[in-house]
């Protein structure tokens, strides 16, 4: 982890089950706010694709596990862990986000 909190936008900028792209750090972060309000950070970087559309994808949940799809090949990935919910073989890399005073921030974490 880096260990600084990166201040990224304005939580109120947010849509509910959308993503934004946010360069933090020099790396492409995908940030997503969920309906019930839970945050999530992971890679913009699409690891089948090798495209940077993961904030693009469409959001949702398989058996209770918030999950983007992605707007490629259409793997889905566990916004809590990164793994692709269709092929164990891969992740993506999930940083750490928080709201704090009405503003996202987000702290990265190297890849796995």
């Amino acid at each position: 982890m880096s260990g600084d909190w990166i201040p990224v936008c304005e939580l109120a900028r947010l849509s509910a089950d959308r993503g934004v792209a946010a360069l933090v750090e020099g790396r492409a972060v995908a940030v997503f706010r969920r309906g019930c309000g839970e945050l999530h950070a992971i890679d913009n970087l699409d690891p089948v694709s090798r495209a940077s559309v993961l904030s693009r994808g469409i959001v949702g949940e398989i058996d209770g596990v918030p999950t983007v799809a992605s707007p490629m090949y259409k793997q889905r990935f566990d916004l809590r862990t990164g793994q692709c919910v269709d092929d164990a073989t891969v992740t993506v890399a999930v940083h750490d986000v928080r709201a704090v005073d009405g503003i996202v921030e987000i702290r990265t974490r190297r890849a796995a």
